[in-house]
């Protein structure tokens, strides 16, 4: 009977020490938000390369100070979870930077307008990455066979990754997100200033800033089957896999402003990200018979992540001084 009591206790606290960490996570964010929007870029101006740097190193450093809070609370093995699950998240983000790229060229997106149509393409995310999480975890813990099928999607989408060829924006044309907003709605040829609607001729239609912003947010999602499966094999703590993917998608605007003009160099992303996802599937695989530490699974993706820049600038910085 004592035993029970204890226990109950224990859960009991456990479950309101959950309950103020999602409270403190929720009001962080949205302060965040409101300090992005309303504060930082207020203004309706091109985001410059020292700004995006600054803006950057801040959103990185959100994100691994809030490790240590979840150190202080949880302990040093939820802790290591957290940063694994946020280093694979800004790993797998990385390649969303190639098509941002891809459309705001294809739409010819004014630059001053671009961290505008990222923050809500963003805030979409965050939604319907929340919904994703919670039914992947519930999935892994109520059919014990999905940790199988998820591995073999990570594989598969390991090997896609690394036999896909380069896009173009030309892709866009025959895109069928494209083509079923275009479909469902009235949109104008030409921008009105940052606004998402505009009235021409007495009829009121969509500019091509949304058209952007629900591109990005429905990209976003086919990134999410990829991404959350890879998270999920890392830890299935809701709070975990969440915070850590809303910290490294947040800062992925800035990175995106920042790396912009030099994500062409990283040559062998794709190689490195397609070992990661193929390592993490494996590792699901075989969780039952041979469960690999979290730790080891963390320096095995800073290791490929630290060889797969280097080498690709490195080998950049060789073609641009031979002139290939």
């Amino acid at each position: 009977m004592k035993l029970f009591i204890v226990n109950s206790i224990d859960e009991h606290g456990a479950m309101i020490e959950n309950e103020v960490m999602w409270i403190i996570f929720i009001v962080l964010v949205l302060s965040l938000l409101i300090l992005d929007l309303g504060v930082i870029n207020r203004k309706k101006e091109d985001v410059s390369l020292k700004k995006a740097c600054a803006l950057s190193a801040f959103w990185i450093s959100v994100g691994l100070s809030f490790g240590i809070l979840i150190y202080a609370v949880y302990g040093i093995d939820t802790t290591t979870e957290y940063y694994a699950a946020y280093l694979v998240e800004e790993m797998m983000s990385i390649d969303n930077l190639f098509v941002f790229i891809i459309i705001f060229s294809y739409f010819q997106v004014p630059r001053e307008y671009q961290h505008k149509a990222l923050f809500y393409g963003i805030i979409g995310a965050l939604v319907f990455r929340l919904l994703f999480i919670f039914a992947g975890v519930q999935l892994l813990e109520r059919f014990d066979f999905m940790i199988y099928v998820f591995g073999a999607v990570l594989i598969f989408t390991a090997i896609r990754t690394v036999i896909k060829k380069s896009e173009d924006g030309t892709s866009f044309e025959k895109n069928i997100m494209v083509r079923g907003c275009r479909r469902f709605m009235k949109v104008s040829d030409d921008y009105d200033g940052d606004r998402f609607f505009t009235v021409k001729n007495g009829v009121r239609m969509a500019t091509p800033l949304l058209l952007v912003v629900i591109v990005i947010e429905l990209t976003d999602l086919v990134f999410a089957f990829d991404s959350i499966p890879a998270v999920l094999s890392i830890t299935t703590n809701t709070f975990i896999v969440y915070s850590s993917n809303v910290f490294a998608i947040l800062g992925l605007r800035s990175i995106y402003f920042a790396l912009r003009g030099a994500v062409s160099s990283l040559i062998y992303l794709k190689y490195g990200l397609g070992v990661i996802l193929a390592f993490i599937g494996i590792k699901m695989i075989v969780s039952h018979y041979y469960p690999i530490p979290v730790l080891t699974s963390l320096i095995v993706i800073m290791s490929v992540l630290a060889v797969t820049v280097i080498l690709s600038m490195a080998v950049s910085k060789r073609r641009r001084t031979a002139g290939i």
